[in-house]
C-alpha cells in the first residue's frame, strides 16, 4: 500500500493522494466480499474480485474527476474518490445485511483490518498477485520522476504519459487488490510511508518504492503487535491502529498543502 500511495502521488502530483482516498480500497473491499457473498471465497478468486473491484472503482473516479472539466484537476480527483470510497462503504454495508453467508458476516473484523489470516499460503497468492506490479513500479522509477514533475514536461522529455498512466492505474488496482484480499482495507499506510520517506530520504523514485516497502511493513508490524497488545486479551483490527495515526498525519499534510 505503502509503494502504491508513492506511485498515485506521482501519478495525480497530489501530495494527499493514496489507495484508501481515492476509493481503490473501498472498490477492492466490495469486490472481495462479493466473492464471498457469492461463495466463490479462496485464495486465487478473492484477490482477482478485488482486482476487479479495484478497477472498477478507479474508473469511477477517473469518470467523476472529468466531468468537473476537459483535464484532470488532481483536487477533483481526490474528491471524487472520496465520493467513490463512501458510496463503496454504502454498498459493503448492504451487502453484509443482505447477505446470509456465515463467512461474510464472519468477516467483518477481517475487513477492518487485520492479519489473522496470515500463513505460508496466504503469502504465496499475494507474491503471486503483487510480485510483477511492484517490479513494474521499480524499474519505472525514472518515468515516475518525469511524471510527478507534470504531464507537459514528462511528454517533452520522451515518456509516453498516456501509456504510463494507463498502466499505473492498472498496476495500482493490481497491488491495492492483493493487500486487501489478505488483510483488509489498511487505511493512510499509502499516505503517511511515502512522505516520511521523502522527508529523509528525497524525491527519487528509484529510493522512494524500495524503501516504502521496507517502511510500511516495518510500521503495519508495529501496529499489529500495538493491535494485539494494547487491550490484550482483546485485539483491536490493524486498521483502526493505522487510522490513528494516519488521521492526525493526513490533517497536518492537509493544513501544509493548503498553504
Amino acid at each position: 500500500m505503502a509503494v502504491t500511495g508513492a506511485a498515485l502521488q506521482a501519478l495525480v502530483r497530489n501530495p494527499l493522494a493514496d489507495p484508501y482516498l481515492l476509493g481503490l480500497s473501498g472498490g477492492a473491499g466490495v469486490g472481495a466480499v462479493l466473492a464471498i457473498a457469492l461463495r466463490l471465497g479462496g485464495p486465487w478468486a478473492v484477490p482477482a474480485a478485488a482486482f476487479v473491484g479495484a478497477l472498477v472503482a478507479i474508473g469511477l473516479v477517473y469518470r467523476l474527476a472529468l466531468v468537473a472539466g476537459a483535464g484532470v484537476d488532481p483536487r477533483v480527483l481526490l474528491l471524487a474518490g472520496v465520493v467513490v470510497s463512501a458510496f463503496g462503504g454504502a454498498i459493503l454495508g448492504a451487502i453484509f445485511s443482505l447477505s446470509s453467508a456465515a463467512e461474510l458476516r464472519n468477516s467483518m473484523m477481517w475487513l477492518l483490518g487485520g492479519f489473522d489470516a496470515a500463513s505460508w499460503r496466504v503469502l504465496g497468492v499475494f507474491m503471486a498477485y503483487a510480485t510483477l506490479p511492484l517490479a513494474y513500479l521499480y524499474y519505472t522509477n525514472r518515468p515516475l520522476d518525469l511524471l510527478s514533475l507534470g504531464e507537459e514536461p514528462a511528454q517533452f522529455l520522451g515518456t509516453d504519459v498516456e501509456r504510463l498512466k494507463r498502466r499505473l492505474f492498472v498496476t495500482a488496482s493490481l497491488l491495492t487488490a492483493a493487500c486487501v484480499a489478505v488483510s483488509g482495507i489498511i487505511g493512510f499506510v499509502g499516505l503517511v510511508i511515502p512522505h516520511a520517506v521523502r522527508m529523509v530520504l528525497g524525491h527519487t523514485h528509484r529510493v522512494l518504492v524500495p524503501a516504502a516497502f521496507l517502511l510500511g511493513g516495518t510500521l503495519l508490524t508495529v501496529a499489529d503487535v500495538a493491535a494485539r497488545t494494547a487491550f490484550a486479551p482483546r485485539q483491536l483490527p490493524v486498521g483502526v491502529v493505522t487510522a490513528l495515526v494516519g488521521v492526525p498525519a493526513f490533517a497536518l499534510l492537509l493544513r501544509r498543502w493548503a498553504k
